[in-house]
């Protein structure tokens, strides 16, 4: 079957231009969607979701959207799906999992010949890990994933995004990459901290799952 049509899957604002560009000069159709209820806080989601929607606007991009949306920004349901593991590559795989596993559906659902995702730009994202977990839901919905390699459009995306005042954000997404894209910033603080002074004094303090806790 000849691909025409594609549902990409749009993580942000400014990894979707050059996406969209690339995938249109290959002569395919694309919708877009936004399903990422990995972004946290609630905050950083409103501020990239209005980025997407920019970014869709000026390139009128249709887009398919979450009803209702607070089925797709649900952070109970999201602990409960990624596991807080100190393994990144477990927590990404889990993640492209629960997202592809929805875009998959809709894109057979919708009539969409395959579904790809705008991850595939970033150098940051783990594209073995993207393609196994892509295919993996291509093969349960029973549609396609189409994988391209975007990231040698990276810096032309990253201009474009600023020509357009685009927010870029400064982490991958959820509060474990926010964790570990800060960690040199949170050592600086915790170094900061007076010893002996007059008004502080460090006390010994247990691990959050010592079960020391009580309610």
């Amino acid at each position: 079957m000849a691909i025409r049509s594609i549902l990409l899957h749009a993580c942000c604002g400014p990894c979707v231009l050059m996406p969209v560009r690339m995938l249109r000069a290959e002569g395919f159709a694309v919708t877009g969607v936004f399903y990422n209820p990995n972004i946290h806080p609630m905050q950083e989601y409103l501020l990239r979701r209005a980025a997407l929607l920019e970014a869709a606007d000026r390139l009128e991009l249709p887009m398919l959207w979450p009803d209702p949306e607070q089925t797709a920004w649900d952070l109970p349901q999201w602990l409960r799906t990624v596991p807080a593991s100190p393994d990144t590559a477990a927590r990404c795989r889990a993640c492209y999992a629960l997202r592809f596993g929805h875009v998959a559906r809709w894109a057979r659902s919708e009539g969409f010949d395959a579904f790809s995702s705008s991850l595939l730009y970033s150098r940051r994202q783990a594209h073995a890990i993207i393609a196994e977990e892509g295919e993996k839901a291509a093969n349960i919905s029973g549609t396609v994933f189409l994988y391209r390699d975007f990231r040698p459009a990276w810096q032309e995306g990253i201009e474009l995004a600023k020509q357009w005042g685009l927010y870029r954000q400064q982490y991958c997404a959820c509060m474990y990459s926010e964790a570990e894209r800060y960690a040199g910033e949170w050592e600086q603080a915790r170094a900061a901290v007076p010893v002996d002074a007059k008004r502080v004094r460090r006390v010994a303090c247990p691990p959050i799952d010592s079960g020391t806790a009580t309610v």
